[in-house]
C-alpha cells in the first residue's frame, strides 16, 4: 500500500487513506510592513500575503474538505501558533557544538509520525497536507527533510492549492526554487523592519505591544495614578525598604500589572530599571552566555552616533539622576529578602547553629503537650546526628528568638537610619567631563575602524579600555546619585513598618533577611543560664546606604 501512496496521491485518488493536516499561523505576520496610526502613535502590521492572515481553524477545515472530497479520511491536525518558519535560533547539536537553526518541534514530529504512518491518536497515518507551500515551510533545510519524507519513505505532502508538488523530480526542483525566494522574501522584510525600528529608536519613538506600566494606551502619556505608585516604591527602595514590602503592598490593595498579572519581585525591578523610567530611549542587546551558550537579553540606554542618550517622546517619571540612583541600588548585586518567604517561621533560614564545627541551620519544631508550654509554643533547634542534619547540641524557644529578631532588624535600620542623617551631602561629582570624553573616544575609534584607518586588532583593544572607562565612571556617577539620594530622602520607619495592621510575616522575613546573612545561635553547657539576647551572634549582610 506505501508504494503507491505517492502515485495515488499524485493522481489525485486520496480513497481509503488517512490523513493528517498541518495548519501553521505564522509570526511573519507580525514581520510585515510597519506603519504608524497618526496621532494614536500606535503601530500597526500589514500581513505579507493573504495566506498569512488565514487562521488555523480556515487551514484545517479547507484541508478537511479537499481530503474528503477526494475519498480520504483526515485524521489529525497538527497546530502551529505563532511559529515562524523562517527565524533562526540558537541551538546546542548533539554533538555540542552550537548552530542556528529553524525551531519547529511540532513540524519535525509531523515528520516522523509521517514515516512512522501513525498519528498520535494511533490512527494510521499515510499523508500530511497543508494550505500552501509558505504553511509547509520558508526554510531550505525544512523543505528537504520534507523532501526526504516523500521520495524515502513513500509518504505523500501536498497542498491544496497545487504551488506544493513534493511528488515529482520537476516538482520537487520548483519548490527549491518557490522555497528559496519564500526565504529571500522573508530576509528582505526582516531587514526593513530593522531598518524601521532603528529610525524609531534614533528618533525616540515608543514601540512594543503592551503599554508599560506607568503610561498610557499611546506609550506616551502618563498614566498617573501609576506612575506616582512608581515614585513612590523607587523613593521606598532608596530609603531602605525591601521589594517584597513593595510587591507585597500592591498586590493586597489589587494593582497589578499592565498586562493584568499579580506583580512579582522581576516584573518590578525589569519595570524600574527600564531607561524610559527617565525618558531615555531602551535599547535590548542579545548577548551569549559564555557558559551555557543561551541568549540573555540586556535592556540598556539607545545612544545616537555621538553617543549621547536618545531622548524618548514620552513624559519621564524619574528624573534622570532618580533613575540613575535607583539603577544603583538595583545593581548592587543580588536582592535579598525575596527567597523563602513562603517559610513559616521568621527565624527559619537565617538561624545557624554556633557549636564548632556544625553551623547547620536551625529547624523549628512544636514543643510536646507534656512540657508545660503554652499551645502553639515551639522551638528552634538543631537536630540529632540521627536525622543526618545538624549536631543536636542547640536550642532555644521559638517566640523569645522572634522577638529579639525583630529588636535587633528594627535597632539596625535605626542605627542605619542615624548615620545617614550625620552624612552631609556629597559634593558634585567631578566625572562628566571624563565621561564624555570617553563616549566621544569611542565614537572616533567606531568611526576610524568603519574607515579601515586602524586594524581589527587595534580597534577591539582599545574599545575594550574605553568601555571599561565608561563602566568604572558610570557606576561612581551612579553612586554619588545614591548617596545624593539617600542625604535628601527620609530613612524607611521599619518599626512602623513592621508593627502596622495587615503585615505580613513574608514583610517581616524580608526586611530581617535584607539586614542579617545569619544569626548564630551558641551553644551553652549543661544546667547554665545564659540570657539569649547573649547567645544570639549577628552577622549584618554588607549594604551601602
Amino acid at each position: 500500500m506505501a508504494e503507491d501512496l505517492v502515485q495515488r496521491a499524485h493522481w489525485g485518488n486520496l480513497e481509503g487513506q488517512n490523513w493528517a493536516g498541518l495548519a501553521r499561523l505564522s509570526t511573519e505576520e507580525i514581520e510585515g510592513e510597519a506603519f504608524d496610526e497618526g496621532a494614536t502613535g500606535r503601530t500597526r502590521f500589514l500581513p505579507m500575503t493573504g495566506r498569512d492572515i488565514k487562521s488555523t481553524e480556515e487551514q484545517e477545515k479547507d484541508g478537511r474538505e479537499f481530503v474528503e472530497r477526494r475519498g480520504g479520511r483526515y485524521v489529525h491536525t497538527y497546530l502551529e501558533p505563532d511559529t515562524s518558519a523562517w527565524k533562526r535560533k540558537r541551538v546546542r547539536l548533539p554533538d555540542g557544538s552550537t548552530a542556528y537553526r529553524v525551531v519547529r518541534p511540532v513540524f519535525q514530529g509531523a515528520l516522523e509520525d509521517l514515516k512512522q504512518g501513525a498519528a498520535p491518536n494511533g490512527e494510521r497515518l499515510d499523508g500530511l497536507i497543508v494550505v500552501d507551500i509558505d504553511r509547509l515551510t520558508r526554510d531550505p533545510r525544512h523543505l528537504e527533510d520534507s523532501i526526504e519524507t516523500v521520495e524515502h519513505y513513500r509518504r505523500p505532502i501536498i497542498d491544496i492549492t497545487g504551488t506544493l508538488d513534493l511528488l515529482t523530480d520537476n516538482g520537487r526542483a520548483m519548490a527549491r526554487v518557490v522555497v528559496a525566494m519564500a526565504n529571500k522574501q522573508s530576509a528582505d522584510t526582516a531587514r526593513r523592519l530593522r531598518r524601521n525600528h532603528k529610525a524609531r529608536r534614533d528618533l525616540g519613538i515608543p514601540v512594543g505591544g503592551t503599554r508599560p506600566f506607568g503610561w498610557q494606551e499611546d506609550k506616551r502619556t502618563l498614566n498617573r495614578a501609576e506612575a506616582d505608585l512608581i515614585r513612590k516604591a523607587a523613593r521606598r527602595l532608596m530609603e531602605g525598604a525591601t521589594w517584597y514590602a513593595i510587591i507585597a503592598d500592591w498586590n493586597r490593595a489589587g494593582i497589578t500589572t499592565s498586562r493584568g498579572n499579580a506583580w512579582t519581585q522581576t516584573a518590578l525591578r525589569e519595570s524600574l530599571r527600564n531607561p524610559r523610567m527617565c525618558g531615555y530611549r531602551p535599547h535590548t542587546v542579545v548577548e551569549l552566555d559564555p557558559v551555557t551558550g543561551h541568549e540573555l537579553k540586556n535592556r540598556t540606554i539607545a545612544r545616537d552616533g555621538k553617543g549621547n542618550p536618545v531622548i524618548g517622546q514620552w513624559e519621564p517619571i524619574l528624573t534622570v539622576a532618580e533613575w540613575e540612583a535607583l539603577v544603583e541600588v538595583i545593581g548592587a548585586g543580588p536582592v535579598r529578602g525575596t527567597g523563602f518567604n513562603s517559610r513559616k517561621y521568621l527565624g527559619t533560614g537565617t538561624l545557624r547553629c554556633g557549636k564548632e564545627g556544625c553551623g547547620a541551620l536551625l529547624r523549628p519544631y512544636k514543643a510536646p503537650p507534656s512540657k508545660g508550654k503554652p499551645e502553639g509554643y515551639f522551638y528552634y533547634g538543631c537536630h540529632a546526628k540521627s536525622t543526618g542534619r545538624g549536631c543536636g547540641g542547640v536550642k532555644v524557644g521559638g517566640p523569645e528568638t522572634d522577638e529579639l529578631i525583630a529588636k535587633l532588624v528594627i535597632a539596625k535600620y535605626e542605627e542605619e537610619a542615624a548615620e545617614r542623617k550625620a552624612v552631609a551631602a556629597p559634593e558634585p561629582w567631578r566625572g562628566e567631563d571624563d565621561l564624555r570624553n570617553v563616549r566621544e573616544d569611542i565614537d572616533d575609534l567606531k568611526q576610524a575602524r568603519r574607515a579601515r584607518k586602524i586594524s581589527a586588532e587595534r580597534y577591539y583593544t582599545d574599545l575594550a579600555e574605553y568601555e571599561a572607562d565608561e563602566r568604572r565612571l558610570n557606576k561612581d556617577r551612579n553612586a554619588w546619585n545614591r548617596k545624593l539620594m539617600a542625604a535628601q530622602g527620609k530613612p524607611v520607619d521599619v518599626a512602623e513598618e513592621w508593627y502596622r495592621d495587615g503585615v505580613t510575616l513574608a514583610e517581616r522575613r524580608s526586611y530581617a533577611e535584607q539586614t542579617l546573612t545569619a544569626l548564630v545561635v551558641l551553644q551553652v553547657g549543661r544546667g547554665r543560664k545564659v540570657p539569649l539576647r547573649d547567645r544570639l551572634v549577628p552577622v549584618w549582610a554588607e549594604k551601602e546606604r
